[in-house]
């Protein structure tokens, strides 16, 4: 769904998953991961980094860790040039 920009589709089918009971840990962790990929798409990156969070505390070495970190990476870039004119 998020390939073909679908967002709201992947967020609601995400959320399903999310707050349904007796999912494995694993299943839960991608969930997450996939929610975050929904709301980043979306423009929601607030959301998105909290969604990575509670895929990493379920999955630390999960791809959630790696998404949560290009978005830092992205907030936390300066360039004192832009400032500058």
């Amino acid at each position: 769904m998020l390939s073909r920009s679908e967002g709201e589709e992947a967020l609601s089918a995400a959320n399903e998953i999310v707050e349904s009971t007796g999912v494995s840990k694993d299943t839960l962790a991608m969930a997450y991961y996939l929610r975050g990929n929904a709301y980043r798409q979306n423009g929601n990156v607030r959301m998105a980094l909290n969604s990575y969070l509670e895929s990493m505390d379920l999955d630390p070495d999960g791809p959630a860790a790696e998404a949560y970190r290009h978005i830092q990476e992205l907030l936390d870039f300066y360039n004192k040039d832009y400032y500058n004119p």
